[in-house]
């Protein structure tokens, strides 16, 4: 039997969808029939906002296709690159830091499929920085999402290139003396063609900028602001999940300003954990690909 198969619940079972559903369940959700159900239950903390975002790319991707036979997830190593093995497509779980060159290999081995690189600020930016800087430079038509905690949260809450300035880890147990990467600057600077930044307090904004990069012809990066309730929120004494999805919100201007104006929420300690950044598309522009440099596209038909 193929993994795909074993991990789908039975025709007709208990599982999603089912006959075998009583009539007092509720009915499930669309994105629910793209989950890999026997791996479940996930790995993510409680809080963390990684399963926000993952179930934002799963309610974008249901809305959009019936399978998902076309489309290959890849990632490298850390939490948020679990969350494809959830996935039911085809998925792709490469070494530390190199999710990019795999992809970028499959997809001019491929042309035709779909390609999203699912990484995280440490595997993305860090171990993996120069694969994501050429990938840009080249163009490939690939999107990628990386999900920045602004900590290395699966492998002890080291410091990562996106650590702002004066946060606590375990690698700088005085607070951060280094000044973060701003990941989509980076990425726009290097070639990318479609640069986009979303936060898991605006799930639905996320999944609109997903899907316009699903769509973009060329290299598209989307930045998601998460959040590490162990590593980074109690290390920081920064409370917990909705506490740092909180701050996420008061991260802009208009809403800290109308918060701050309430007399019961004057003392709020939970300020922004960031700094205020731009939202949305940041830049979109048009050149040609890598595959069509190397005359890849129409090679298939």
């Amino acid at each position: 039997m193929k993994l795909e198969s074993a991990l789908r619940p039975p025709a007709g079972g208990p599982g999603p969808g089912g006959a075998g559903r009583s009539p007092e369940e509720p009915e499930p959700s669309a994105e629910k029939r793209f989950l890999r159900h026997g791996m479940m239950p996930h790995m993510l903390c409680p809080g963390c906002g990684h399963g926000i975002v993952f179930e934002a790319m799963l309610r974008a991707l249901a809305g959009r296709y019936e399978s998902l036979d076309e489309v290959a997830f890849v990632a490298g190593i850390g939490c948020s690159s679990r969350v494809v093995g959830y996935v039911d497509a085809c998925t792709l779980h490469t070494t530390h830091g190199r999710p990019l060159t795999f992809a970028t290999g499959l997809k001019l081995a491929r042309p035709e499929l779909t390609v999203v690189v699912v990484t995280g600020d440490g595997d993305g930016l860090s171990i993996g920085g120069n694969h994501l800087i050429h990938a840009a430079r080249r163009n490939v038509d690939l999107t990628c999402v990386l999900f920045n905690n602004e900590i290395y949260g699966m492998t002890g809450g080291q410091l990562a290139p996106t650590t702002i300035t004066g946060a606590y880890t375990s690698t700088s147990p005085a607070g951060n003396a280094e000044s973060p990467f701003d990941a989509a600057r980076l990425v726009e600077a290097a070639g990318a063609t479609f640069v986009a930044r979303a936060q898991s307090y605006r799930p639905r904004d996320f999944e609109e900028l997903f899907l316009r990069a699903l769509d973009h012809k060329g290299f598209s990066f989307v930045e998601v602001m998460t959040d590490c309730t162990e590593y980074f929120g109690r290390t920081n004494r920064l409370g917990n999940g909705a506490d740092l999805l909180f701050s996420q919100a008061r991260m802009e201007p208009e809403i800290d300003a109308d918060l701050a104006g309430r007399p019961t929420l004057k003392q709020l300690a939970a300020k922004p954990v960031r700094p205020v950044l731009e939202m949305g598309v940041l830049h979109e522009s048009n050149r040609g690909t890598l595959e069509e440099a190397m005359h890849l596209l129409g090679a298939r038909s």
